[in-house]
């Protein structure tokens, strides 16, 4: 809510995100994240940004927040839905992360499974009669399979061994 509260007071002002950024003295990157969602502003800029955008400190959180706390500047209520936020872009990331890692899990039992299939089977369609068409067009897709499987499968499997790696890392 606070991504598009900022973005949609941002756009009805008329001012792009490059001129918001230099009102507040940050780069450009920062109001983008501020409107992507991946990361909120901290309790001083949240005021600051507020002023910039003619509003509240309330609206721009999408709540009601008693307007005499923020004239005294007492930011505890602005802190504490903050922290809120943060938490919900903590569980969100936390989510995308175990998403990733699941992915690549999976990735890497495919993988495993068609290496053992592909030695199961031994290349025997190499043993085929190519004079068969409908043999050698099929013996022909195999061999091509196996043949960037068995050269390509090891590179995304290592690939994805370290994406599983680094994944767990940053918990």
């Amino acid at each position: 809510m606070l991504n598009e509260n900022i973005r949609n007071l941002r756009k009805a002002k008329g001012i792009s995100q490059e001129e918001l950024a230099i009102k507040l003295n940050v780069v450009r990157q920062t109001v983008s994240k501020w409107e992507k969602g991946l990361s909120v502003p901290d309790s001083s800029m949240l005021v600051s940004l507020a002023e910039e955008l003619d509003t509240s400190v309330s609206t721009l959180l999408g709540e009601t927040i008693q307007e005499e706390c923020l004239n005294k500047g007492d930011l505890k209520n602005i802190s504490e839905k903050l922290e809120v936020i943060n938490l919900q872009f903590a569980k969100q990331s936390e989510r995308k992360i175990k998403t990733i890692r699941y992915s690549l899990i999976l990735v890497c039992v495919i993988i495993a499974v068609v290496f053992i299939a592909l030695a199961t089977m031994n290349s025997e369609y190499l043993t085929w009669d190519f004079n068969n068409p409908e043999l050698a067009i099929t013996g022909t897709l195999l061999h091509g399979f196996e043949f960037l499987f068995v050269r390509l499968a090891p590179f995304v499997f290592v690939s994805s061994v370290i994406g599983i790696v680094l994944t767990y890392r940053k918990r």
